[in-house]
């Protein structure tokens, strides 16, 4: 195969091989496969803009018996002490705040708590429309959507259903990690296989659910696996109707592992910065039927966050006002709406800020 001839390929939006897609990856030249990744953003994103987003992250409980190995946030049942619940003060002194920072929506996430049915989601998307009725829920994941439809005894799609019904609007790509069930059987024993995660999102692209499409490499995984990774999301958002949103965005950062069962069974390498910018770029040429790459900047610190808008990505995702999985497990970058604003400006940018359907919303604190 001639990289030339692949180069002009992947920039005429046709879809690679895997054989192809690890050639570019591991021959073409770094800045090559950068510049690459940059054309096949314009193409996708014309503008020389970048979109950033004022969201939280509420964890509803701790309580998981996944049993990840990289997870030092969770904890089983029976330990009492550090086990919790949200309390509707508290998710509405949560939601207060974030709409005090001009934030519009929630990422709201838990673990696989082995007492909570359908009717405890239910409940808790209806307490906090019932807070807020225009806060954006973008709520769960296929880990815990498939969970819950287990343990109430329904199909995914009813699950689904009566999600959405309760308040539920968007589907997080939570809980991919590697979609290898060879990775995901070490990792994280009592999660769902690959078909059942793979499952849960075909259903909701189905239904018109818009969700997001994440990847955590840089642990067991091999580069294989992350390749064979993208083309499983790849193939799913080519299954969606057209007029369905599917996939809006697909993110990757490198998994942090600090503290964890994972780092003291398994020898792992430390991902590099130039590692990460390689995986934003080839995520954009792969993934030729998903609009928004996203920079990651929460793992990898903003200076690499700036790069990789130079790699591929149009995203700088959210502020973050609250993260508590990966900071659990080293990760200590912040920005506010200010320096994130001026980070995509100093990359050389106009910053916009979106909601998770990527339609502009007006920022109370803008710099331009």
């Amino acid at each position: 195969m001639n990289l030339n001839t692949l180069y002009k390929k992947a920039l005429n939006l046709l879809p690679l091989t895997k054989d192809e897609a690890l050639l570019l990856y591991n021959d073409l030249p770094p800045n090559q496969l950068f510049s690459l990744a940059q054309q096949i953003r314009f193409i996708k994103v014309p503008q020389k803009r970048v979109s950033w987003q004022i969201d939280r992250n509420i964890n509803y409980t701790n309580v998981c018996i996944s049993g990840c190995l990289f997870c030092n946030f969770h904890c089983k049942l029976s330990e009492r002490e550090k086990s919790y619940t949200i309390r509707t003060d508290e998710l509405k002194e949560k939601i207060l705040q974030l709409r005090q920072l001009g934030g519009d929506q929630i990422l709201l996430q838990g673990g696989l708590h082995p007492q909570y049915n359908i009717h405890y989601y239910e409940e808790l998307l209806s307490t906090i429309k019932s807070i807020d009725p225009n806060i954006k829920l973008n709520a769960f994941g296929p880990p815990e959507i498939s969970h819950i439809a287990h343990l109430s005894s329904l199909t995914i799609k009813d699950t689904l259903k009566r999600l959405v019904k309760a308040g539920l609007d968007t589907l997080p790509g939570a809980g991919a990690e590697i979609l290898s069930d060879r990775v995901r059987k070490l990792l994280s024993p009592g999660k769902p296989s690959v078909t059942e995660w793979c499952n849960v999102m075909e259903e909701a692209h189905n239904m018109g659910l818009g969700t997001t499409a994440t990847m955590v490499y840089g642990h067991i995984e091999t580069l294989e696996e992350r390749i064979d990774h993208l083309f499983t999301i790849r193939e799913l958002q080519a299954k969606k109707m057209a007029k369905n949103p599917g996939f809006r965005a697909f993110i990757c950062w490198p998994m942090q592992i600090e503290g964890t069962k994972l780092n003291a069974r398994f020898i792992t390498s430390k991902t590099t910065s130039l590692e990460h910018l390689k995986m934003v770029a080839i995520s954009r040429i792969i993934l030729n039927n998903i609009t928004h790459i996203q920079a990651s900047w929460l793992t990898v610190g903003k200076e690499i966050g700036m790069l990789a808008l130079h790699s591929g990505a149009d995203d700088m995702g959210s502020i973050m006002i609250e993260e508590n999985v990966v900071s659990s497990a080293g990760a200590d970058h912040k920005m506010g709406s200010e320096e994130i604003q001026r980070t995509i400006i100093d990359a050389g940018f106009e910053p916009w800020l979106r909601g998770q359907d990527y339609k502009p919303r007006e920022s109370s604190v803008s710099l331009l």
